[in-house]
């Protein structure tokens, strides 16, 4: 590893080699976290690889956590739940705009690569629901489940963390929703159909967009446009409540938001929303990286819009504007979507959750069978 101090210094400049795109990654870096002091990169030399051979894909790894809670509080006035559960961190879809890139920070992983191929995976998220919601205090309301990260990442297919957490609102009629770009929602529609006739479930697909290339770069481990548009056409006709979300939408990249709300409904979708895109902490010069490597001649004007949305900056955390952004291109979004939505059908009728079925968890061991 070289270690490069970012101070200033009177030696040659650096000369940095164009980073190159790993093929179902999102991006191609370590990128160093804002609490490191030093920026260290990977520098493969050869040496351990023979002559013409490719380098060594990033694997992904497994971390196993143990939480100390599993339902987070929400209070941002600008995000439509009070509570969630994300049952891993990092996210192997490796989508580069992420907004949860940044909490990897806090475990002392790097934004970027460590993101996508480090996950941890909270291996007591089943106890600690079942024990959070068999408290005498607790009230039932809506949980939003994957907020941060996919709940349904390729990890879950053998973990089936985000399972045992449906199993258990299932057990005590507790209602949700979840938002995933894959198809492994679909394995869980034993348990989602059925509390979805009672009102208890929800489900949100993102498309970002229907072109097949711009997502497998934006998005390398997702599921593809086509298929996502399946999922929604598989949940409806099970009975399931589904809607699309269209974020980010980022300028001069995915502009078929039309084309996407349209080919949605006609799936069975019928309520959506959208996001601009949010570059907080490293995203930004994540995102600024994966520009210059995919879409070079257009990355100057694809900033220079995104700035324009958010007074000059790069990013503003500004509860009224963080969402949807600010002046005249996130006026045109807004209208370009309220209208498509409104031509089509969208969000006539919002999903009526219900409450008052919940029941607490059975307990453990004998007491289960009184």
């Amino acid at each position: 590893m070289n270690s490069i101090d970012r101070s200033t210094s009177n030696e040659v400049p650096e000369v940095r080699v164009p980073l190159a795109a790993i093929k179902g990654r999102g991006t191609a870096t370590r990128f160093a976290h804002r609490f490191e002091r030093d920026l260290r990169e990977g520098f493969d030399d050869g040496w351990e690889r023979e002559e013409g051979e490719a380098a060594a894909v990033p694997r992904t790894e497994v971390i196993w956590e143990n939480a100390r809670s599993i339902i987070a509080g929400n209070d941002s006035p600008d995000i439509y739940f009070n509570k969630s559960i994300n049952p891993y961190r990092g996210c192997e879809h490796g989508c580069i705009y992420c907004y949860a890139r940044p909490t990897h920070s806090y475990l002392n992983l790097s934004p970027g690569l460590d993101f996508e191929t480090k996950i941890i995976a909270k291996r007591n998220t089943v106890a600690l629901l079942r024990e959070e919601l068999g408290r005498r205090s607790y009230r039932p309301e809506l949980i939003a489940i994957g907020t941060a990260t996919d709940c349904y990442q390729p990890v879950e297919r053998e973990l089936r963390l985000t399972r045992g957490v449906i199993e258990v609102l299932h057990e005590t009629n507790h209602p949700f929703g979840l938002v995933t770009k894959s198809s492994g929602v679909e394995r869980d529609l034993d348990l989602i159909a059925p509390m979805a006739a009672k009102g208890l479930a929800a489900v949100y697909v993102t498309i970002t967009t229907l072109d097949a290339d711009l997502a497998r770069t934006l998005e390398p481990r997702a599921a593809a446009p086509h298929r996502r548009l399946r999922v929604l056409r598989t949940l409806a006709e099970h009975g399931v409540p589904c809607g699309v979300s269209l974020a980010p939408q980022i300028p001069f990249l995915n502009d078929d938001m039309e084309q996407v709300l349209e080919a949605a409904w006609e799936a069975g979708a019928r309520e959506a929303f959208y996001h601009v895109l949010r570059l907080p902490w490293e995203v930004a010069p994540l995102f600024r990286q994966w520009l210059q490597t995919h879409y070079p001649q257009r990355a100057q004007r694809v900033m220079h819009r995104i700035q324009e949305m958010r007074g000059g900056k790069d990013y503003d955390s500004d509860f009224a504007t963080r969402m949807k952004g600010s002046g005249t291109w996130a006026a045109l979004l807004k209208q370009r979507f309220d209208k498509t939505a409104a031509r089509l059908g969208f969000n006539a009728k919002k999903i009526d959750f219900r409450n008052d079925l919940f029941r607490p968890p059975s307990p453990p061991g004998q007491g289960a069978l009184f």
